[in-house]
């Protein structure tokens, strides 16, 4: 059993290397940067339903102020009509209460409302102070990634260069350029020795056709003409 889990153990080990060597921090960068939209993406669209139900309980409020205030001057106006003799006094409080009865359920419902509207209004201040941040975290983030891509660039380049100039065999380099010359050297000497023995093999009959080839006839009327010049001087 023992065996198995170092076997295990190792297995494991050799998986995280493998992990680690296969992150990249540019790539992990840019994935964190879309897990911060997405998440930024359901903070707006909380954002908005947030503020969709705050503008309903306002609405809410607003409509049961204007409720409240109906029903009391209506209750009002039954009073009135009691007292001018237009309506029994008896109907008229019945009237006027029932009036004032819905007149106290607006106010409720539109205290209920205006306790909506200001949890709702924290809760857009909240959202709205943490969709800013994660914004300016997101932009933070971006020009980090735009710098390390950079940087990146640079150390790739560099080090591939470094690479080379470390990876040069100079010795070997230098031996075979060596090798190289003295090979030249060698051939040139070859060369220049060849000539030599191909003049000392000359025959009397090259010898003979050196000295009377055009060149040499040439010199040799040459001096003739410039005697000549010299005795008529």
């Amino acid at each position: 059993m023992g065996i198995f889990n170092r076997i295990f153990k190792v297995g494991q080990a050799e998986a995280h290397s493998v992990v680690d060597k296969l992150e990249d921090p540019i790539k992990m960068t840019e994935q964190g940067i879309r897990d911060l939209k997405k998440d930024l993406d359901k903070s707006l669209q909380a954002l908005a339903e947030v503020k969709a139900m705050s503008i309903r309980s306002k609405k809410d409020l607003n409509t049961n102020k204007e409720m409240a205030k109906n029903y009391e001057q209506k209750a009002i106006l039954l009073i009135q009509k009691a007292e001018k003799g237009d309506l029994e006094a008896g109907e008229a409080d019945r009237l006027a209460t029932e009036a004032l009865t819905r007149k106290e359920e607006a106010v409720t419902e539109a205290s209920r409302a205006q306790t909506e509207v200001d949890r709702f209004d924290s809760n857009i201040a909240n959202l709205d102070k943490n969709i800013k941040k994660l914004k300016s975290t997101i932009t933070s983030y971006e020009n980090e990634l735009r710098t390390l891509k950079a940087r990146a660039r640079v150390s790739s380049a560099t080090q591939k260069i470094n690479k080379q100039l470390s990876g040069i065999d100079s010795s070997g380099t230098v031996s075979m350029l060596e090798k190289m010359k003295e090979k030249v050297a060698q051939q040139e000497a070859m060369s220049e020795a060849y000539g030599e023995i191909a003049g000392e093999n000359k025959s009397i009959d090259d010898e003979i056709d050196d000295v009377l080839s055009e060149n040499n006839v040439k010199a040799s009327n040459s001096l003739e003409e410039l005697k000549a010049k010299m005795k008529q001087q």
